[in-house]
């Protein structure tokens, strides 16, 4: 197995070194490695990630350790990030002058067509479930991102199923495949706790409901493990992970790129 949503010491809220996570990736047998840390934006600080003075750092020791590593596994640089509408020039240079090798769409927050500022985990009802989907949809046509990290995040909340959610579920899977979209099964959610929702007991994402509609779309599928410390880069919950999608029917695939 690969991973491709990893991250550093340097988001603040993960712990391990670059090379902490490589070498457990070794260990695990991965032929490749995606670094996607969160991302910092020039002007804005939205909390939980690198400062933006940290940008290089983080690329340059990338850079470092993929020659060191050359002959024991392929590096990625990538970023995990929030897509705002402004910012279309600093996605491009991020792919250019900053040469990564990938953008990982994670709609964490967003801003909706009001103007106004979501954070898709504190949902004030299922309409910010509509925000949300627009907001990954407007990305995806972007041509920026390379793959959506767990799409279904929205499910964290506890709302009943009902026309909103449906309705975003309907909006990304139909936008992924339009756009032939990578879309994350993200094994971060099964080490959350597993407690009664609206809808049931389980574990707030991956969501049954969105992966049914991501089924009969042939959308592909990878598995991120969304790891934030380094025995998690391919522990049991990324091994169930990969099991539960593959025994749902889904299209896995086994590299980005």
């Amino acid at each position: 197995m690969n991973n491709y949503h990893t991250h550093t010491y340097r988001c603040h809220h993960a712990f391990g070194t670059e090379e902490d996570y490589i070498q457990k990736a070794i260990e695990q047998q991965m032929e490749e490695l995606g670094f996607s840390d969160h991302a910092p934006f020039p002007h804005h600080d939205y909390g939980l990630r690198m400062a933006y003075e940290e940008l290089d750092d983080y690329l340059l020791t990338l850079d470092r350790l993929r020659e060191q590593y050359q002959n024991r596994i392929r590096l990625l640089k990538g970023l995990e990030i929030e897509y705002y509408a402004d910012c279309d020039s600093y996605y491009q240079r991020l792919l250019t002058e900053k040469g990564l090798d990938y953008l990982l769409l994670g709609a964490h927050s967003f801003v909706n067509a009001e103007g106004t500022f979501k954070n898709i985990f504190f949902a004030e009802s299922t309409n910010d479930f509509l925000d949300y989907a627009d907001n990954v949809c407007a990305a995806m046509q972007t041509g920026f991102f390379r793959c959506v990290a767990h799409p279904d995040l929205f499910f964290i909340n506890d709302f009943p199923i009902d026309k909103h959610t449906e309705e975003a579920c309907r909006r990304i899977i139909e936008e992924a495949k339009k756009q032939d979209m990578i879309l994350e099964f993200n094994a971060n959610g099964y080490r959350r706790i597993r407690q009664n929702y609206a809808d049931g007991l389980r574990y707030p994402y991956p969501h049954r409901y969105f992966w049914k509609l991501a089924k009969q779309a042939g959308i592909r599928v990878i598995i991120g493990s969304d790891c934030h410390v380094p025995v998690h880069v391919c522990d049991h919950y990324v091994l169930t992970a990969r099991q539960n999608a593959l025994q749902w029917g889904l299209n896995v695939i086994d590299t980005l790129f």
